[in-house]
């Protein structure tokens, strides 16, 4: 078995963590080192990348995680595109929603078919309970 490779914290250089616990150690040294960890800044393409501000422009332009991040960004097959109201389309192309795929993708697992969930549908319009005053109640008198 192959040792681990350790890390060197950007908030204490005498700490060397194996880089399985090199985020839990982040969060913790980072609590721990207020003071240095307002001069420090995370990557935006890794969480575990943490730099000096200054430097912080210069290592996202040279990042090695930066390649990965931006395909994931790249557009996805499945992503449809609707027509503008502008552009005339086919007389017999229908109209397909943005949420779901194309019918000609036929081959991919993982297609997100569900409707959009909205938040504003499920709160209910009143959230405050109002008490009816005393003058509006209606009295009941005990039966005797």
């Amino acid at each position: 078995m192959e040792p681990e490779a350790l890390e060197i914290s950007p908030y204490n250089p005498h700490h060397r963590i194996p880089l399985s616990r090199f985020q839990y150690h982040l969060a913790s040294c980072l609590r721990k080192n207020p003071k240095k960890a307002k001069k420090m800044a995370s990557c935006k393409y890794n969480a575990c990348h943490v730099v000096p501000v200054k430097k912080l422009e210069e290592h996202e332009a040279a990042c090695v995680s930066r390649s990965t991040v931006e395909e994931e960004d790249s557009p996805s097959p499945l992503k449809v595109n609707l027509p503008n109201a502008g552009q005339k389309g086919h007389g017999n192309a229908s109209v397909v929603s943005p949420r779901l795929p194309s019918p000609d993708v036929w081959n991919v697992d993982s297609t997100d078919c569900r409707p959009m969930f909205v938040l504003k549908s499920f709160v209910p319009q009143k959230l405050v309970c109002e008490r009816t005053p005393d003058s509006q109640r209606q009295t009941t008198t005990p039966h005797s």
